[in-house]
């Protein structure tokens, strides 16, 4: 092993377009997806029959088949069956955390190489039986002859048993879904429907000028005829994002966020090559940029905090209670210090609500224990290329596709630095640093 903090770097990313729910992916699932953007990578860098030191890859909504995803897709990969793998989840920020785990597994010498990644599905989602359903079917499997199983099959049976539990979008503990959370955080910090659709447009708009110029064309894989994320709308304008009712909110007339404004369900997988710069010098390979810093955090959200805010205190990272370094201390840096800001677009109001907070004397004061605000960001910096709410959020593919989508950029300046920032479900945030000496 060797000794010392190293360097981990982006080698580069693939995906395949991102997919409404339903549409082209619907038959697909994600051990498919996920062996598609594995095998791209393996093609696109070489590495077929090659040994990775760890394939970290995810999925939070999975079939119980899907179990030991990541190294089943390894297996079908095109790397060497020798390559282990871990499947992960930690909700929408899953694939940045695989990109966190390889990076520092190589930073410590565990390493010299590993494949980050995630894919997610909410077409092919998971349907459970009742309880009672369950124990009779366990309870006729184990009854020896077929008069027992017989009457364990039908003795005392309801046809209630028989109805389906669909997995909700609802937060356990709240009983409320990301979206009502998020209203209710657009609600605090007082941001206006109109802004929300306006941050919404520019995402599309973006995206489909990346699309033009050519940004994607060595990211993004065709699969099942799709060679552009199906979300994307190039023509939509305020006006139509202004005619759409509330999603979430729909009574109280106080509702601002909308299907417009917020992510779309998505079908979707990505992955990322991470090496050390030794690995990547005698394998031919150049680093686009290195993940430097990275850092997680969780709110209270059961009593009162904005469900989607922990990335705002991930960046800067404080608890009175525990020695927690602060991220951007840590880098030596201030928010402002960044080139790209990527900040995951679950909703609109959520990317807004982080600015503002950001921006608070009040909120930095008192939950972050700061001496002053941390500022606000030049907004031409934002999403350059869009983001979640153009290309749909597929769970798990989202970190992948924001860190393969950054680190190109940083390559294609020349040098320079980024901010990744991704809420969570569950409260939690996770935040990392990349930089292009």
């Amino acid at each position: 092993m060797t000794q010392g903090i190293r360097r981990a770097g982006i080698i580069g990313g693939v995906r395949i377009p991102f997919c409404r729910n339903n549409t082209a992916y619907a038959e697909v699932g994600n051990f498919g997806m996920s062996v598609k953007v594995m095998g791209a990578l393996v093609e696109r860098f070489g590495l077929h029959g090659l040994e990775l030191g760890e394939v970290a890859f995810g999925a939070v909504i999975r079939q119980s088949s899907d179990w030991n995803l990541a190294r089943e897709a390894v297996l079908s990969s095109g790397l060497a069956p020798t390559t282990p793998g871990i499947t992960t989840a930690r909700a929408c920020g899953t694939s940045l955390d695989n990109a966190i785990i390889i990076a520092d597994k190589i930073k410590t010498g565990q390493i010299e190489v590993g494949l980050a990644g995630g894919s997610d599905t909410t077409s092919d989602v998971p349907i459970v039986y009742s309880r009672e359903l369950r124990e009779r079917l366990l309870a006729t499997n184990r009854a020896r002859s077929v008069p027992d199983k017989l009457k364990t099959a039908v003795s005392g049976f309801s046809l209630s048993e028989l109805k389906p539990s669909f997995p909700g979008v609802a937060e356990p503990r709240t009983d409320k879904s990301m979206g009502d959370h998020c209203e209710l955080m657009a609600r605090e910090w007082h941001i206006a429907r109109e802004d929300q659709d306006l941050l919404a447009l520019e995402s599309h708009q973006k995206l489909a000028a990346a699309y033009e110029r050519g940004f994607f064309e060595d990211l993004i894989i065709p699969f099942r005829g799709v060679s552009r994320d199906n979300v994307l709308r190039p023509d939509t304008s305020l006006e139509k994002l202004a005619s759409l009712k509330p999603a979430f909110d729909k009574h109280s007339g106080l509702g601002t966020l909308t299907a417009g404004n917020s992510s779309a369900l998505s079908d979707g997988a990505a992955a990322v090559l991470l090496a050390s710069d030794e690995w990547a010098k005698a394998n031919g390979h150049s680093i686009q940029a290195y993940l430097t810093h990275a850092q997680v955090a969780g709110v209270d959200f059961v009593h009162g905090e904005g469900l989607l805010m922990a990335p705002t205190i991930a960046v800067p990272r404080m608890l009175e209670t525990i020695a927690v370094p602060r991220m951007l201390d840590m880098a030596g840096l201030t928010l402002q210090d960044f080139d790209f800001y990527e900040i995951h677009e679950a909703f609109a109001a959520q990317v807004l609500c982080t600015l503002r907070a950001w921006e608070s004397d009040d909120y930095c004061s008192n939950r972050l224990g700061r001496d002053a605000p941390l500022g606000s960001i030049d907004a031409d910096k934002l999403n350059v290329n869009g983001s979640s709410l153009a290309t749909g959020h597929p769970f798990a593919a989202t970190g992948a596709r924001i860190v393969a989508t950054l680190a190109k950029m940083l390559q294609d300046r020349g040098s320079g630095r980024g901010l990744i920032s991704i809420c969570t479900a569950g409260g939690m945030g996770v935040t990392a640093i990349l930089e292009r000496p």
